[in-house]
């Protein structure tokens, strides 16, 4: 199957009132697992790729040809997106590659610098039907540049979404990346507000610190696209030490990184279907 358009599966589970899968891919392995996840359960999935996965392979078109040649393999609706660039130019590579949308992260930059870079990343990105997906409002935990307790104001991001012409929001409603325990509490109603501010898709980032009961309420409160990285990297470093732990005298890589991929594909699976469910009637 090709791959599919971010913005028609964000568009499907918005009519379908639920949420998709939106899963950082480190290497080669994590896009086989998720994808796998999405063919199992037949559910679609965002394939996002970082400037920091981008910097650790040393630059951005070896590891987005091989997680777009993954994508273009499966059976399943997979979309690739590049996650977090705060470099612009770097969201207008992906962009010429063939990503189905990219993240232009400016949140760090006054609100009319922000406006500004965003406008000419989605000008880029028209020509090509690609969306942009762009930040307003710190999330924290991000390199210790996001304040803690910062939340999006819903007039502010809608005047942001009319100004740039984004196709989605990244807003802060009490997540925050990177946490190793799901103990983060979002505001229902803070979304709930914004999602009648704004007419574009609500994007939940730092979710590996949120329950499950309260990624699905936040789901049905209005977030549409739920970014999961660290939750699903525990996942694979778990299995990983486990199997070495069991056969010390291993050698061949792929024996532990097998295992690694299994733990993902099991775990993401599982969270495909949770946000999935969203949109079912829970009295039903």
């Amino acid at each position: 199957m090709t791959l599919a358009p971010t913005q028609r599966l964000l568009d499907e589970a918005v009519a379908a009132r639920r949420g998709i899968g939106a899963f950082n891919v480190l290497h080669l392995e994590t896009a086989e697992a998720l994808v796998a996840a999405a063919e199992q359960t037949g559910l679609p999935v965002v394939l996002q790729l970082s400037e920091n996965c981008v910097r650790f392979h040393g630059g951005l078109e070896p590891i987005a040809r091989a997680t777009l040649a993954v994508a273009d393999a499966s059976s399943a609706e997979v979309a690739v997106h590049l996650d977090h660039a705060e470099d612009a130019e770097l969201a207008l590579r992906a962009i010429d590659l063939g990503f189905g949308s990219v993240m232009y992260d400016g949140a760090k930059l006054p609100f009319e610098q922000n406006v500004a870079t965003t406008r000419r990343v989605v000008a880029h990105a028209a020509a090509s039907d690609v969306l942009v997906e762009a930040e307003l409002g710190e999330i924290g935990g991000k390199d210790g540049a996001h304040a803690p307790g910062v939340r999006t104001d819903p007039d502010e991001a809608a005047r942001f979404v009319d100004a740039t012409g984004v196709g989605a929001l990244a807003v802060a409603v009490g997540s925050s990346h990177a946490m190793t325990e799901r103990v983060a509490a979002i505001d229902l109603d803070l979304i709930s507000r914004l999602r009648d501010a704004v007419p574009v898709p609500l994007v939940l980032h730092g979710s590996s610190g949120v329950s499950d009961d309260l990624i699905v309420a936040g789901i049905r409160s209005g977030l549409v696209k739920v970014n999961v990285s660290t939750h699903l990297n525990a996942q694979f470093t778990a299995a990983i030490r486990d199997y070495l732990e069991a056969n010390p005298t291993a050698v061949d890589s792929r024996k532990y990184l097998a295992a690694g991929r299994d733990a993902i594909a099991r775990e993401a699976a599982r969270l495909l279907e949770l946000f999935g469910s969203a949109g079912k009637d829970p009295n039903g």
